[in-house]
Formats: C-alpha cells, structure tokens, sequence
C-alpha cells in the first residue's frame, strides 16, 4: 500500500533522513521506534507532504506522492494524527470531529463514521459538546484519532500517540489502536513506548539518527540484543 523508497528528508540545511526505504502492506499495523531526535515525526511529515523530501520517493498504491500539495493528500487515503493532537480548543468534540469528514467523498457517511468513533471512544460520545480544549491529554488524543477516521482513511499516520499520557491512557489508546488493527485498518505508528507498539503492531523499522538500523517481525525485534539493552533495559 504505502512505499517508501531512499527518502532523504530534513528542514533547510539540516538533515533528518538519510535513505529511508520502509513498505507498509494493507491491513498491516507497522511501527517506526527509535529515540527522541531519531527522525521518526520528520519521516511521518515527508509522508503527509507536510515536508519536502530532498531525494527519494513516497507511492501509496502505485501512485507517487513527491508532487501532491499537503491538503490533497487526504484524498489519496492518508490521515496524520499529528504530534500533539492539534484539535481546534474552542471547538466542540463533534464539531472536532466534523471538521475531519470535510473532504467530500467523506460527507455522505458522516454519520455512520461518527457512529463507529463513538463505538470506539465511548468517552467522546459522552463529552460531544464539550470544547475540545477542556479535555484531559488521553481524550484530546481520541479526539483526534477520531477526527482522522471521520475521512475514512486508507492508511492512517499515528504520531507518538501515548506521549504525555497517563498509563491508563496509554493502555486505552493502544487498545483502541489494537482494535483498529483487528478490524483492517491500516496503521503506520511512530512511538517509543517501544514494549507497548510492538504488542500491537505486526512489523516494525529501528530508526536511529535518521537511519533505519534494523526491521523485521515484533517477535524479532523484541528478541535482538540492540533493542533488549539499549531500550528495553534487559
């Protein structure tokens, strides 16, 4: 589905990624781990178009991505939870939510979709017309994992979504990520609760310092030595 492909990325004269190649396949939970300052958000935006990449390619289904501007890139079937959520704080939850079911291909089931977000965060139902800017963390972050499905994405971008997070936030965020996962959605994820994502997630890339370091199943990664001593502390 998604294919990325020797993608060098970074912000003026620095450089975050350095030939990042990495394939997401329909239905898959994939994950991108590795430290703070690894690159992982830089790679989620250079996806998004929120970024330029300077070499390499991005494709989702087949079709190349390099020259599609940032706000068509939804119509292509990707929605970015970003970092820090960004809801609109003075907006209600519902209205938050509306904003995601914009595009016109989404209109027409806006109601179905915002009657599956409310089977998923039930939480968000009860608080649907309080302002998105008065919820805790963990329910700012369902709020915008929901906002993201009312487009009824394809592939969805999930950026340290357990940032910040109570534990029993975190536990309800990845459950709820688990959920997706098991009814097909399509989930690239970004995180460093690293022990937490690889329960959840199929597959997954090491980044580190702009560099993928190492991939392969859950299993795998979870059993190298790399990640049992540098992250996991075993």
């Amino acid at each position: 589905m998604l294919t990325v492909t020797r993608l060098s990325a970074g912000y003026g004269s620095f450089r975050a990624l350095f030939d990042v190649s990495l394939e997401v396949r329909a239905g898959e939970t994939v994950a991108v781990i590795g430290p703070n300052g690894a690159g992982k958000t830089t790679l989620l935006r250079a996806i998004s178009r929120l970024i330029d990449p300077s070499s390499g390619e991005i494709s989702m289904e087949g079709q190349l991505l390099n020259h599609v501007p940032s706000h068509e890139v939804i119509a292509h079937g990707i929605a970015h939870v970003p970092e820090n959520r960004r809801l609109f704080p003075r907006l209600t939850v519902e209205d938050n939510l509306r904003m995601g079911a914009y595009v016109p291909s989404a209109r027409a089931r806006f109601a179905e979709r915002l009657e599956r977000v409310y089977q998923l965060f039930p939480r968000m139902q009860e608080r649907r017309r309080q302002a998105a800017g008065t919820l805790s963390g963990g329910e700012q972050q369902m709020c915008a994992i929901g906002r993201a499905l009312m487009s009824g994405p394809r592939l969805l971008l999930l950026d340290e979504p357990s940032a910040g997070l109570a534990p029993v936030m975190v536990q309800s965020i990845f459950e709820a990520v688990r959920l997706m996962s098991s009814e097909g959605y399509t989930v690239l994820i970004v995180e460093q609760n690293i022990r937490q994502v690889l329960g959840i997630a199929q597959r997954g890339y090491l980044l580190e310092t702009g560099r993928i370091k190492a991939s392969g199943t859950s299993a795998q990664l979870l059993s190298t030595d790399e990640i049992k001593q540098a992250y996991l502390g075993l």
